[in-house]
């Protein structure tokens, strides 16, 4: 329940008698995902991707030409297609994107978790992309009472079009506000024990249900521009960084787990290898089995069920395959609420003591 108390620092006393009553002394937690449309149909889905692909931070060329380019020819066409992707992984019973479904699940089972252990965290959740809006949160949190905010991105690895931008829109929202509630912005956690182990494990619990044995599992990425990477991003390191650290909590060599990245888009070159063209390769020479994991996705979406457990298997059985298996995202499993929660914990430090 919020309590209404005077601004911090100031005693009841000093105020005068008919001062409004002021909401405060709530820490919020907000955490943040990609984005997903409100619908399948040709205007949400433009809607979305105008928004998507207009952000700076994700396509990094002449605005004039890129307005033009967007809006004249992507946006006419690509909404059709992405919106019939966006129906073979529909949640139908709510009427929504997984990605959505599993972000709020997330939040509510955090909030069940921690919340008992402060009365003063308020848990919440949003999209960069579509909604609900970091804009619309960060003011319901506030209403709420909440003057600090402790602000998530669900990537465990930094990247300028993924974390920074989730950064980019919660400042821009503070710069409306009068009275600003104080942000704390969570790191990525690349290296988290916590993650690693729980990666680990649902490698070998995932294999384990299937009744043959991948000959190597894929961990693949989303991906960015290569001209990102030579711009100094820092995402193609903390991605081989996760890799390595899993395949030596698994006791794998480097030929069992191979790093891929995903999603490219446009004519520009990406970091490579790609994941369709090494799933080919791979089909081509011979690979029988094959599993695949994408360690730098929190929930599953259009990119893990779409991309990978549809097109890429498709990919893989066409050129030779026989068996492959897509093993899921961490979503909101107990295990990947322990990732999120040991994160939470260690950002939330100085402002409240979890136990």
């Amino acid at each position: 329940m919020n309590q209404t108390v005077t601004p911090p620092g100031t005693a009841s006393a000093q105020l005068p008698k008919d001062h409004p009553p002021v909401k405060s002394g709530k820490i919020g937690v907000l955490i943040v995902n990609l984005g997903t449309p409100d619908g399948t149909d040709y205007w949400s889905m433009r809607r979305y991707l105008g928004e998507f692909l207009s952000d700076p931070r994700v396509i990094e060329v002449n605005r004039v030409l890129w307005w033009f380019l967007l809006n004249v020819i992507i946006l006419s066409k690509r909404p059709q297609a992405k919106g019939k992707d966006y129906e073979t992984v529909w949640n139908k019973e709510r009427n929504e994107g997984p990605l959505r479904t599993i972000t709020r699940a997330q939040s509510d089972k955090l909030s069940e978790r921690l919340a008992a252990k402060d009365a003063r965290l308020v848990f919440d959740w949003a999209m960069r992309y579509g909604n609900p809006s970091i804009a619309s949160r960060i003011e319901a949190l506030k209403d709420r009472g909440c003057d600090r905010i402790l602000l998530v991105p669900l990537y465990p690895q930094y990247a300028a079009a993924t974390s920074a931008t989730v950064c980019d829109a919660a400042f821009d929202a503070l710069k409306k506000m009068r009275w600003q509630p104080v942000l704390r912005v969570a790191p990525p956690w690349p290296d988290e024990p916590v993650y690693i182990e729980a990666l680990a494990n649902s490698i070998t619990s995932s294999l384990a249900s299937l009744d043959w044995e991948p000959e190597l599992v894929l961990a693949s990425f989303h991906g960015i521009p290569k001209e990102y990477f030579e711009k100094g991003d820092p995402y193609h390191c903390y991605c081989y960084q996760t890799a390595r650290l899993v395949r030596e909590k698994l006791g794998w060599p480097e030929e069992k787990l191979k790093l891929t990245f995903q999603s490219r888009f446009g004519k520009a070159e990406w970091l490579q290898p790609y994941t369709d063209k090494t799933v080919e390769a791979l089909a081509k020479s011979g690979v029988k089995r094959l599993a695949v994991i994408t360690p730098g996705f929190v929930a599953d979406c259009l990119e893990t069920l779409e991309e990978i457990a549809g097109e890429n298997a498709e990919i893989f059985h066409h050129n030779g395959g026989e068996q492959f298996h897509f093993i899921p995202c961490l979503n909101d499993s107990e295990p990947g609420l322990d990732v999120l929660e040991a994160v939470i914990r260690r950002e939330l430090a100085g402002w409240v003591d979890l136990g």
